[in-house]
């Protein structure tokens, strides 16, 4: 899992940002579960995807907000 760019998410929508969030927190919670039960082993995977998440949701928050920084 890699952490996504800010650059790269500027360009989207904010239709495909709201999508990408509900992808990033499904796969937040398979982790989470496969965590739980031993089936992984990387437990950076999992602060990688909050950061995800949380820079999606600031994003969508500022796209709504109208402002372009």
């Amino acid at each position: 899992m890699k952490a996504l760019k800010p650059a790269e998410l500027r360009d989207k929508s904010v239709p495909e940002l709201e999508e990408l969030v509900r992808s990033e927190r499904a796969s937040l919670y398979k982790a989470r579960r496969d965590l739980v039960f031993r089936q992984m082993t990387d437990t950076a995977s999992l602060k990688v995807r909050r950061k995800n998440v949380a820079r999606i949701l600031t994003l969508i928050a500022e796209k709504k907000r109208g402002g372009d920084a």
